[in-house]
């Protein structure tokens, strides 16, 4: 089985810090590798893989700006497609612009679609689904409009997140610094019950870091860290009480939340999006309405056994459980059979 791994050009391929995206692709063509199949990414020309590396961007465009995005970014583009009939099957993890070129090859595709950011983006999903099997990435990112192949869970490395059963006193905020993700209402939270907030993450929306954050952040109460990759980032997520995850928008999924969790650190996020996919209400975090719902839980934290919490995220989120998905997938895709909608996940504990 070839396989062509079509990975964003915003950072590298692994990233150094951030880069979500950048990140689930490295995950699923490291682990393909290993399991022996012939896996080409396509990536910006400083990724890493112990596969083949194509690629003939220079630099990831969120690192250099000299990259100019829309250029390069069909450059890209047309260094697949132009050798697409080299390989039995296109995984296509750049969103949208590769389903542009998707009825100039014969190549099977499948797309996994990272978040359905808005009703804007259906036209160029929509006309293309009897061409590409989509994947969603939780149920609650399924659009109701548009035909799907599966729904696949992003698994992580399990090793690189190891249990602390322990934690400290100290609460974490990790991911984008964006009003989306609640960074305001994770401060606000950890004033009002009288803990220190440790911050993690890149700044996406400046203005919204110099008007609600920066006047808080002091050092002591809240400190803000920037973004972190490799064991410091397991450090954080482990060394915590719990993550709060106080998000204002429907995530698609939330790779800090299994991430935390992993560690052993339980997680108070807002009922939204995929957290009741992700999150077993009660056992590995708390699933809250509001910010006094949020404090509240605070004090509930103590009551969640940390090595539970991170034993139920290997059970459900490795890497080798959305490998073998994938595999699966593909061999339905490259076995003949078109679609096959699966059924709605349901958590072990509500099938209970």
């Amino acid at each position: 089985m070839r396989i062509a791994m079509l990975a964003p050009i915003a950072w590298r391929t692994p990233p150094r810090h951030y880069g979500p995206w950048e990140l689930v692709t490295s995950l699923l063509t490291e682990a393909l590798v290993a399991r022996g199949v012939d896996v080409t990414l396509f990536a910006t020309l400083d990724s890493q893989t112990t596969g083949k590396l194509a690629g003939v961007v220079p630099a990831p465009y969120c690192e250099d700006s000299t990259i100019d995005a829309k250029v390069w970014e069909h450059r890209h583009l047309a260094h697949l497609f132009e050798q697409a009939d080299r390989f039995d099957l296109i995984h296509n993890q750049a969103d949208f612009p590769a389903h542009a070129f998707s009825r100039l090859v014969d190549t099977p595709m499948v797309t996994t679609i990272h978040g359905f950011s808005s009703e804007r983006i259906l036209p160029m999903y929509k006309p293309f689904e009897d061409r590409i099997h989509y994947v969603a990435i939780s149920e609650a990112d399924r659009h109701p409009d548009l035909r799907y192949a599966a729904t696949i869970h992003h698994g992580i490395p399990l090793g690189d997140f190891p249990l602390d059963p322990i934690g400290s006193e100290d609460l974490l905020y990790f991911g984008r610094i964006h009003p989306d993700k609640g960074t305001r209402e994770a401060i606000d939270t950890a004033l009002a019950v009288g803990r220190r907030l440790h911050i993690y993450g890149i700044i996406q929306d400046q203005g919204y870091y110099e008007r609600e954050i920066l006047p808080d952040i002091d050092g002591d109460r809240v400190i803000y860290h920037g973004a972190v990759g490799g064991e410091a980032r397991s450090r954080a997520l482990g060394q915590a009480h719990a993550l709060l995850h106080l998000i204002n928008f429907a995530e698609p999924f939330g790779l800090s939340v299994i991430e935390a969790m992993a560690c052993g650190t339980p997680v108070i996020a807002m009922r939204r999006g995929s957290m009741p996919e992700i999150i077993d209400h009660g056992r590995t975090g708390f699933l809250v309405e509001n910010l006094e719902d949020a404090a509240a839980a605070i004090d509930r934290v103590a009551s969640i056994d940390r090595r539970a919490a991170s034993a139920a995220v290997a059970r459900r989120f490795s890497v080798d459980r959305m490998a073998e998905d994938y595999l699966a997938l593909y061999r339905r895709i490259l076995g003949g059979e078109r679609w096959e909608r699966p059924a709605r996940h349901i958590p072990a504990h509500r099938a209970a």
